[in-house]
């Protein structure tokens, strides 16, 4: 008999409320699922409410009871509170937070600028860190929880970008320094490091459909298992590190790449 992807473990997250901000494509939204099959309640957060609209029936549909949807735009200060007070009025509380907005701009330093560069920052640390820092009296009002940021390959070594490779450079030592001074209210933080991830509207599928030959060479070269990750590979960790199974492990900053990476 083969492994069914999509049981459910037990992870402890039964009952457990969730934030997951930028939860409608991808990764944020194979994690949102995750948690849900897991028993978690989520509050789904995105800018688009017709992606919330589409989410909503596929949460309800894979467990947890009641999920909550919100609508705010975490790349801003308002937006991040936003999604913070609606999650913890809604579902009654916060116990696990992940902030998943990303995004990275030019692609060359020649090209960089300083609107650029503030963008990159807005879209990955900024975000990351205003989630973290507005749930952190939320999550220790319930006695802990943990924050699990998503960072990428490219914050732990060169690649990618030069505004993206900094703003996850800077998510991965946000993280570890909130681990530290978090654990005192039993919140554990961690960053989990993405590779090259390939999902419908993302940015490979969209380099792979503009040039497959190039793309097909890039596998070759830098994948070892010769295919691109899936979000539900990410979420599988991601689920793990963000429950009351993983307790001992903050501070750490995991990848989740399929061996692309070069850094020890």
């Amino acid at each position: 008999m083969g492994l069914d992807l999509d049981d459910p473990v037990n992870l402890g997250l039964g009952g457990k409320l969730c934030l997951v901000a930028g939860a409608t494509r991808g990764i944020g939204r194979a994690i949102a699922l995750s948690f849900a099959r897991e028993g978690g309640r989520v509050a789904a957060v995105a800018r688009g409410e017709e992606g919330l609209a589409a989410l909503m029936p596929e949460l309800a549909a894979a467990g947890g009871g009641s999920h909550a949807a919100i609508t705010a735009d975490v790349t801003t200060a308002e937006g991040a509170a936003a999604a913070v007070d609606g999650c913890a009025r809604l579902l009654g509380g916060i116990d696990v937070v992940v902030p998943v907005v990303g995004k990275s701009f030019a692609r060359e330093v020649a090209a960089m600028d300083d609107d650029d560069l503030a963008r990159s920052l807005d879209h990955n640390l900024w975000s990351a860190a205003r989630v973290a820092l507005r749930a952190v009296p939320h999550l220790a009002a319930r006695g802990g929880g943990s924050i699990t940021m998503i960072a990428s390959i490219w914050g732990r070594e060169a690649g990618g970008a030069p505004g993206y490779n900094a703003a996850k450079a800077a998510v991965i030592a946000l993280a570890k320094a909130l681990a530290r001074d978090l654990a005192k209210q039993q919140i554990r933080v961690n960053s989990i490091a993405p590779g090259s991830i390939l999902f419908p509207g993302g940015g490979w599928d969209r380099r792979q459909k503009a040039d497959p030959a190039g793309i097909a060479a890039f596998v070759e070269r830098e994948l070892p298992f010769g295919r691109f990750g899936t979000p539900e590979e990410v979420a599988d960790v991601v689920a793990f590190v963000a429950s009351p199974r993983a307790a001992w492990i903050s501070g750490a900053s995991i990848t989740v790449d399929g061996g692309q990476s070069r850094a020890f």
